[in-house]
């Protein structure tokens, strides 16, 4: 199996290109599990596959480290755009990503033939308990709304940008017990699908400091959607206004909550190295 290792701010990905020829359906968890093991594997945060779309450019299937197949992937997004362009799949600046449930569409920022930026229009978010999805009344939303949390009441406000998101915010992100708290909200009995999980810290109106625990893979480096979340979750509690950067452990994203309601977010997808996976 031919495969291309990238990363959008340290969030890595193993790449493959199922345009033309799929892999078995059965096979993909247990392959994601043994491609993304950072010991006997290739190692990485997720397996991407280029998926054939009847309603886009490419269909984006990706696999945690631990199989499951989660909705959306904000860093993997901007790769799977960056990959395809550079097989040559598509020329075009304007595309269009199928996800679960939706069409992201994306513009590749260029110079010289190679994909410097991505900027992608991650769509609406959504708050509606039902959608995220959250325990409680079909249609209410979780705003600053406090969990138990190992006996700590800690407030969250919970979004979905086609994933769920629970978002809280501390004083000191940096010292803050994230893989423990993470790893507990994650699995709270309020997430019946679980839940990824950010820790924010606000360092001004335009400006966050973020580090996210992810559902199926743990503490990463970053991860696009949270960061989304994030800039939602801080605009809506009149934190910040509607744009900001977002730092993240790997690098620097700009999240921007437009007029039209959608959030677009721009970053880098970079290339490590190709190979071949027996």
């Amino acid at each position: 199996m031919q495969f291309t290792k990238m990363h959008g701010l340290g969030n890595d990905f193993v790449m493959v290109d199922c345009l033309n020829t799929q892999l078995p359906e059965a096979s993909l968890p247990d392959l994601a599990r043994r491609v993304c093991d950072r010991h006997f594997g290739i190692g990485a945060d997720g397996l991407i596959l280029a998926w054939p779309s009847e309603r886009a450019t490419v269909r984006m299937r990706i696999f945690n480290p631990d199989g499951t197949e989660p909705e959306n992937c904000g860093n993997g997004i901007r790769c799977t755009a960056k990959f395809v362009y550079d097989l040559g799949h598509t020329q075009d600046s304007f595309i269009s990503v199928e996800t679960v449930g939706r069409i992201n569409q994306l513009q590749l920022v260029t110079s010289g033939g190679k994909v410097e930026a991505v900027r992608v229009d991650m769509g609406e978010p959504v708050f509606e308990r039902s959608r995220i999805p959250m325990t409680g009344p079909a249609s209410g939303e979780a705003v600053e709304e406090a969990l138990d949390v190992d006996g700590e009441r800690l407030a969250f406000t919970c979004v979905s940008m086609g994933n769920p998101h629970a978002v809280t915010f501390v004083d000191d992100v940096a010292n803050y017990p994230v893989e423990r708290v993470g790893r507990l909200v994650e699995r709270h009995p309020v997430f019946p699908q679980r839940t990824n999980t950010e820790f924010i810290q606000v360092l001004g109106p335009e400006e966050l400091r973020m580090r996210v625990w992810e559902r199926g893979a743990g503490e990463t480096l970053a991860c696009g959607t949270g960061a989304c979340a994030s800039l939602v979750a801080a605009a809506r509690t009149g934190r910040t206004g509607r744009r900001a950067t977002v730092h993240l452990p790997g690098g620097d994203l700009l999240i921007e909550w437009g007029d039209d309601n959608h959030i677009y977010m721009t970053g880098p997808a970079t290339e490590v190295f190709q190979g071949v996976f027996e």
